[in-house]
C-alpha cells in the first residue's frame, strides 16, 4: 500500500518527478567526470620494495650478508601476502607484497620498521649507502625514449640532462607514483689508478681513498663575529671554506704523499680524474640512436588518462628547451589502449541503447511510449554512476559492461508499466491518468520484487574477498545501482510521464484512422508476423503438456549436458589483449659482457626497425625483467595505431609470432618478446609463474637445486597442454674463487681486513665521498684502470702493504681458481627459489596448462622442494574456487528471495530450474567460439541466474494468479504462457540486441567483450526459448507433484464446459476462452471488463 501511495503522489505531482529525474540526472553527470578512468580496477598488490647496495660484492656475499639477514627481519610483517628476493652483483632487491586493499602508506611503514633493526647487521659499506624501503608501483603507464637523432650526445650527457631537467619535473606530476630510468649512467667523478705505479712509489690503491678522505671535506667554520663576542661587534661574516674539490683538475691534484726529499706524490702521478659515470652496466637505444628510457609509473588510484596527457603535455613543455638535437619518443604507452578500449567500449554502449530503443519502437509501435521507456534507460545509467562515484570506483571495462549489461534491464520495469498502462487504456477505456494510478496499484509490488530478486543476486557478490571479489564487485555492484535507479523511476517518472504523454482510446482510434504510410505498413506485417508465432506457440505449449514427461526427460538430458559442458569448456582467468605495445627480454650466455649483449641487441634492433607494425622501440643491455647483469637485456616497443592493423596477421599476436620466429634463429643468445599481462602489477610478461623452493635448509647446492627443477621442466615441456615451460635461472657462470693464505698474512704482517679491501677497490671500485658539480652533489670513486682488471691473472698483480711498509704482490698471498655460479640468486619467503615461466600451447586454455604443471611437479617428487603459484596463476586458481562459490551464493540467495516473496519453496524450485539450461546455453556459444570459462564468463554466468530467473517468475507468478481464479494447473500453465509471451519477448529481445555489440566487438579490448557478450547472447536466447517451453512443462509437473504429496487442493474444473485436456475451449470465433468458476467460459483475448468511470485524480480502488 505504501509503494502505490508513493507512485499515485508522483503521478499527481509530474513537476516533482521530473525534478528528481533531473537532480538524479545532475548528480550523475556532474560525478562522470570526477571518476578516474582506468581499463581495470586497481587490483594489483600493494608492493613495497626494499633495496640495499653493496658495491663490488658478488652475488652469494650479497645474498649471504645483505638480503638473508633483512628478510629474516621483514618475513612475518603485519599484512604481508608472501616476499620475494634477487641477489646479484653488488645489489639486494627485496619485494614484499600485500593484499590489494591493504594501506600502502601503513604497510611501508610496517617494513620500514623491520628494515631498521636489521640495518646494524649489515656490512659498513651498505649502511654508508643506505638501504631503501619505499612503495614501488608496478603498473608501467609510459615509458619515453630521449635520444638526439644525428647522435650529437653521448649516453652520459642524455642521462645527466634527463636527471636534472626532465625526472624531478615528471614525479611532481599529480598521479605519479614514480620514475625510473633505463640506461641511466649519472654523473660521478672517477679515479682511475695504476696499480704498477702506485706499487713503485710504495702506495696501494687504499693511501688514495685516505688521502682523497682526508683532503675532500666539508666544514662548517662559522661566522667571524657570531654572537657571543665582545660588546660592540657591528658584523658578522660567515666562512665559506673551499673544503671539496670541484673538477677533475682539482682532484688531480690530489696529494697523496710525502716523499722523503719533499717530492709531493699526486694523483696525476699515479692515473687522472674523469668525470664519468656512476655505472658503466646498462647501455640503451631508442630508435638506433644511443639514449635512455624514462618509465612513469602510474599512482594507485589516479585517473591514468589524466595522468597519461599531464605527462605528455610535461615533456612536450620541456621539449622546447631540449639542446638542438634532442628528441623523445613515446615507446610503450598503455593509456592508448586504455582510451580506445574504453571508447569501443562507450560505441558498444551507445549501439545497445540504440537497438534497444528500436526494439522498444517496433514493439509498441508509438512514439508516445517509446519515449518513457527510453529515457529510463540514460536516467539509471547515469544514476548509477553517481553511486559508482560514492563507492570510490573508477570508469573501467567492468563498470562499462555493467552498464551495457544493465541497459537491456533497465527498461524492463518501464516497459512492463507502459504496456500495463495502454492495456487499460485500450480495453477498460480509462483515461492516462486514471490507467496510471490503477497499473501501479497492481503491479508496483511485482516491480519492487523483480527488481530485489536481480539485486539479490548482485549485491552478495560485491562482498566477497580477494583480488577476484574486486573484480566482481565493480561489475556487481553497477548493475544493482542501475536497477535500484531503475526501479525508481519505474515508481515514479515512468507512470507519471504515461498519465501527460500517452493518449485516450478515442484519441489513439482517431490517429490509428489517419495514420499510414510505411511505418503502418511495417507495424502490419510485423504484427501479423507476431500473431502467427504467438498462434504456433500456444500450439506447441498444449503439445509439449501433453508430452510433459518426455520433455522432462529431455530436461533431465540437458542437466546432464550442462554438467558436462562445465567440466568441457577450459578454464582461464582474463584473456589476453591486443594493447598495442609489446615487451621483450634478452638471455645472452652466461659469462658474457655488456659489449656482448650490445652486439645481439644491435640485431634485436635490425628485426624491429623491419617491422611494418612497430612504430617505435627501446632497448636495453644489463637490464632485465628477473635482476641486472651483463648478459641481461630487454625491449620495449610501440605498434601502430589499431585501425591501421585490421588484418588477422597484424594484431598483436601475428606481430609476435613473426617476430619470436625470427629471434629463435638467433645463436648467440634467447631473445623472447611477449604481450603485456591483461592485468597489470602481477607480471611482467603475462606468463603463468611458479616459484620452486628449496626449503631443505641448505642442504641442496645450487647446481643439485637447478637440476631438480631441470627435471621438472623436462617432463612439464613433454605436456601437450604446455606450449613452453622455462626459468631464466642459471647457474653457470664463470666466476673467480679467491683463496687467500692466513698463515702467509700473519707471516708477513699484513693486514686481512687491508688485503680485501685492495681487491675489492682495485676491481669494484670503492666509493669515498662526494663532490658538488652545479648544484647537485655526485658521488667520488676510486678504482683501478680497465688495463689492469680485464683478466684474471690482474689480481695476481695487485699489491698490498705490510705494516713494516713492505709491498707484497697478491699471487704470494692469495690463489685464484676458476668455478662457476649463479648470477642473479632469488628467494622467495626467504627459502632460495628458481622462478618457472609459463605459457600454454595452442588450442589449450591456462587453467589446462596449471592442472599439467602440477601434475609434472607430482610426477617428479623431490624431498625438500615446495612450489607456489604466484601473480595471476596464484588469482586465477582463487578465482577458479571463488567463481563456483559466487555463483551457487547467487542461487542459493535468489532462492531465499523468492521463496520470502511467495511464501512457498516450490514456485522458487521450477523458476530456478531454467538456470542450469541458461548456463548451458552460454557455455555452448563459449566452446563453439572456442573461449575460455574465464572471469568474464563467470561474470556473464552470474548475471544469467537473475535474466533466467526473470523470465520464469513473470510466467510462474501469472500462473499462480490463474491457479487463484479457479483453473487447473493445466490451465493455468498454458494461460500464464499465452498472456505472458509478448512481455518476455520483448524484454528478450531488448537485452539480446543490447548484449549483440559486445558478440561482434572489434579493436581494442575486445577478447574481454567477446566473453561476456558471448555468453550472456547465448545464455539467455537459450533461457528465453526454454522459458517459453519448457518453464509451462515444469510447472505443471512440480505443481502435479506438490498436490500430490503435500495435498495441495487443484481447484475443479467444469466438466460440462467442454474442454479438452488442455482446459481450453474454442469459441465460435476461434479465440480460446477459460472456464470462470461458475461454468461460463471467458475469452482471452476478445473479451474484457466492462469500463468503469472514474473522476480525473480518483483511485480506482
Amino acid at each position: 500500500m505504501a509503494l502505490f501511495s508513493i507512485a499515485t503522489n508522483f503521478i499527481k505531482r509530474p513537476v516533482l518527478t521530473t525534478v528528481c529525474t533531473i537532480v538524479i540526472l545532475l548528480v550523475g553527470g556532474i560525478c562522470i567526470p570526477l571518476l578516474p578512468v582506468n581499463y581495470l580496477p586497481d587490483i594489483s598488490p600493494i608492493q613495497i620494495q626494499v633495496r640495499g647496495i653493496y658495491t663490488g660484492a658478488d652475488v652469494e656475499t650479497v645474498e649471504n650478508t645483505v638480503t638473508t639477514i633483512l628478510e629474516r627481519d621483514i618475513t612475518g610483517v603485519e599484512g604481508m601476502d608472501y616476499m620475494t628476493s634477487q641477489s646479484y652483483a653488488g645489489t639486494s632487491s627485496i619485494s614484499v607484497y600485500f593484499p590489494s586493499g591493504a594501506n600502502k602508506d601503513i604497510s611501508q611503514v610496517n617494513v620500514q620498521n623491520r628494515v631498521a633493526q636489521a640495518l646494524p647487521k649489515l656490512p659498513s659499506p651498505v649502511q654508508q649507502l643506505g638501504v631503501s624501503t619505499r612503495a614501488s608501483s608496478t603498473s608501467i603507464l609510459l615509458v619515453y625514449g630521449i635520444y638526439s637523432e644525428g647522435g650529437e650526445y653521448d649516453d652520459i650527457f642524455i642521462s645527466n640532462y634527463v636527471d636534472l631537467n626532465i625526472t624531478d619535473v615528471l614525479k611532481r606530476v599529480p598521479g605519479v607514483g614514480d620514475v625510473s630510468v633505463f640506461g641511466l649512467k649519472q654523473n660521478a667523478m672517477r679515479l682511475w689508478l695504476d696499480p704498477n705505479a702506485l706499487a713503485a712509489r710504495q702506495l696501494t690503491i687504499l693511501d688514495v681513498s685516505n688521502a682523497l678522505k682526508s683532503q675532500n671535506v666539508v666544514v662548517g667554520a662559522g661566522s667571524i663575529g657570531q654572537e657571543p663576542v665582545p660588546e660592540g661587534q657591528n658584523y658578522e661574516l660567515p666562512i665559506r671554506i673551499n673544503g671539496r674539490f670541484q673538477d677533475a683538475a682539482e682532484f688531480e691534484n690530489l696529494v697523496i704523499k710525502n716523499l722523503p726529499d719533499g717530492t709531493l706524490v699526486r694523483l696525476r702521478d699515479v692515473g687522472y680524474a674523469e668525470l664519468g659515470a656512476e655505472n658503466y652496466i646498462s647501455n640503451a637505444i631508442v630508435n638506433d640512436q644511443k639514449g635512455v628510457g624514462i618509465a612513469i609509473y602510474q599512482l594507485p588510484g589516479s585517473n591514468a588518462l589524466d595522468v597519461g596527457d599531464n605527462v605528455k603535455a610535461a615533456l612536450a613543455d620541456l621539449s622546447e628547451s631540449f639542446p638542438p638535437g634532442l628528441t623523445s619518443a613515446v615507446v610503450y604507452d598503455t593509456t592508448e589502449f586504455i582510451q580506445v578500449s574504453i571508447q569501443e567500449v562507450f560505441i558498444t554502449l551507445l549501439q545497445a541503447i540504440g537497438l534497444v530503443i528500436l526494439v522498444i519502437f517496433i514493439f509498441l509501435q508509438d512514439w508516445r511510449t517509446t519515449i518513457i521507456p527510453a529515457v529510463a534507460i540514460p536516467v539509471s545509467l547515469i544514476g548509477a554512476l553517481g553511486f559508482a562515484f560514492v563507492f570510490g570506483f573508477s570508469l573501467n571495462s567492468l563498470t562499462l559492461f555493467g552498464l551495457i549489461l544493465a541497459t537491456g534491464l533497465v527498461v524492463d520495469d518501464a516497459i512492463v508499466v507502459v504496456e500495463a498502462i495502454t492495456t487499460k487504456i485500450n480495453d477498460e477505456g480509462m483515461t492516462p491518468k486514471q490507467a496510471s494510478i490503477s497499473v501501479m496499484d497492481e503491479i508496483a509490488g511485482a516491480i519492487v520484487s523483480t527488481s530485489l530478486v536481480l539485486m539479490a543476486v548482485f549485491i552478495p557478490v560485491a562482498f566477497f574477498p580477494g583480488t577476484t571479489g574486486q573484480l566482481y564487485q565493480q561489475f556487481a555492484l553497477i548493475i544493482a545501482f542501475s536497477v535500484a535507479v531503475s526501479t525508481f523511476n519505474a515508481l515514479s517518472f515512468s507512470p507519471a510521464m504515461s498519465a501527460i504523454l500517452l493518449r485516450s482510446q478515442s484519441e489513439a482510434a482517431s490517429d490509428a484512422d489517419s495514420g499510414g504510410g510505411p511505418l503502418r505498413w511495417l507495424f502490419n506485417n510485423f504484427n501479423q508476423g507476431l500473431a502467427w508465432v504467438s498462434a504456433k506457440y500456444k500450439e506447441s505449449v498444449a503439445a509439449l503438456i501433453r508430452l510433459r514427461y518426455i520433455v522432462m526427460a529431455v530436461f533431465v538430458a540437458g542437466l546432464f549436458a550442462t554438467f558436462y559442458m562445465f567440466t568441457a569448456v577450459p578454464g582461464g582467468f582474463v584473456p589476453s589483449e591486443d594493447q598495442g605495445v609489446i615487451i621483450g627480454i634478452v638471455q645472452a650466455p652466461d659469462g658474457v659482457s655488456v659489449s656482448y649483449t650490445d652486439n645481439v641487441l644491435e640485431s634485436v634492433v635490425e628485426i624491429l626497425k623491419e617491422t611494418p607494425e612497430i612504430e617505435s622501440y627501446f632497448v636495453a643491455s644489463g637490464s632485465g625483467l628477473e635482476g641486472a647483469g651483463p648478459n641481461q637485456g630487454l625491449f620495449f616497443a610501440k605498434l601502430t595505431p589499431w585501425d591501421d592493423r585490421t588484418s588477422p596477421g597484424q594484431t598483436v599476436t601475428g606481430v609476435l609470432q613473426r617476430l619470436n620466429g625470427q629471434f629463435f634463429q638467433n645463436q648467440d643468445a634467447r631473445v623472447v618478446a611477449f604481450n603485456p599481462p591483461p592485468i597489470p602489477g602481477f607480471s611482467a610478461t603475462g606468463e603463468s609463474e611458479l616459484q620452486l623452493q628449496d626449503r631443505t635448509g641448505g642442504s641442496y647446492t645450487i647446481d643439485d637445486f637447478l637440476a631438480g627443477a631441470n627435471e621438472i621442466l623436462a617432463v612439464a615441456n613433454q605436456k601437450p597442454e604446455i606450449g613452453t615451460a622455462y626459468t631464466q635461472f642459471t647457474a653457470g657462470t664463470p666466476q673467480l674463487e679467491i683463496d687467500i693464505d692466513r698463515n702467509q698474512l700473519e707471516a708477513l704482517n699484513i693486514d686481512f681486513q687491508q688485503a680485501l679491501q685492495t681487491i675489492g677497490a682495485s676491481v669494484g671500485s670503492q666509493y669515498v665521498n662526494d663532490f658538488v658539480l652545479g648544484t647537485r652533489s655526485y658521488k667520488v670513486y676510486v678504482q683501478a684502470e680497465g688495463d689492469y682488471r680485464d683478466a684474471p691473472d690482474d689480481l695476481e698483480s695487485l699489491y698490498v702493504r705490510s705494516r713494516t711498509g713492505q709491498m707484497v704482490p697478491m699471487s704470494k698471498l692469495a690463489t685464484v681458481t676458476p668455478t662457476i655460479g649463479p648470477q642473479i640468486i632469488t628467494h622467495y619467503n626467504g627459502y632460495r627459489s628458481i622462478k618457472f615461466q609459463m605459457s600454454e600451447a595452442a588450442g589449450y586454455s591456462s587453467s589446462q596448462a596449471l592442472a599439467a604443471m602440477d601434475e609434472a611437479l607430482d610426477e617428479t617428487p623431490q624431498q625438500g622442494l615446495a612450489a607456489d603459484w604466484i601473480g595471476l596463476a596464484k588469482e586465477q586458481l582463487a578465482a577458479g574456487s571463488l567463481g563456483a562459490l559466487v555463483f551457487l551464493f547467487g542461487i542459493i540467495m535468489v532462492f531465499l528471495t523468492l521463496a520470502a516473496q511467495y511464501e512457498s519453496y516450490v514456485d522458487p524450485i521450477i523458476i530456478l530450474l531454467t538456470v542450469p539450461l541458461a548456463m548451458l546455453g552460454a557455455l555452448s556459444f563459449i566452446a563453439v567460439r572456442g573461449l575460455n570459462n574465464d572471469v568474464y564468463v563467470q561474470v556473464a554466468l552470474v548475471m544469467l541466474i537473475g535474466l533466467a530467473s526473470k523470465n520464469a517468475i513473470l510466467i510462474v507468478e501469472f500462473a499462480n494468479q490463474s491457479r487463484e481464479m479457479g483453473l487447473t494447473i493445466v490451465q493455468s500453465a498454458q494461460r500464464a504462457a499465452e498472456e505472458r509471451f509478448r512481455p518476455i519477448l520483448m524484454t528478450a529481445i531488448s537485452s539480446l540486441v543490447g548484449f549483440f555489440p559486445l558478440v561482434i566487438a572489434t579493436g581494442a579490448g575486445s577478447a574481454s567483450r567477446w566473453a561476456i557478450g558471448t555468453a550472456l547472447f547465448g545464455g539467455l536466447l537459450v533461457a528465453t526459448v526454454l522459458s517459453f517451453l519448457v518453464v509451462p512443462v515444469l510447472y505443471v509437473v512440480i505443481k502435479s507433484l506438490e498436490a500430490h504429496f503435500l495435498g495441495t487442493k487443484t481447484p475443479p474444473s467444469n466438466p460440462d464446459n467442454g474442454s479438452s485436456d488442455s482446459g481450453l475451449v474454442t469459441n465460435p470465433d476461434g479465440n480460446l476462452t477459460l472456464p470462470s468458476p461458475n461454468g461460463t467460459s471467458t475469452s482471452t483475448e476478445t473479451e474484457s471488463p466492462a469500463p468503469t468511470q472514474f473522476q480525473e485524480g480518483d483511485s480506482p480502488a
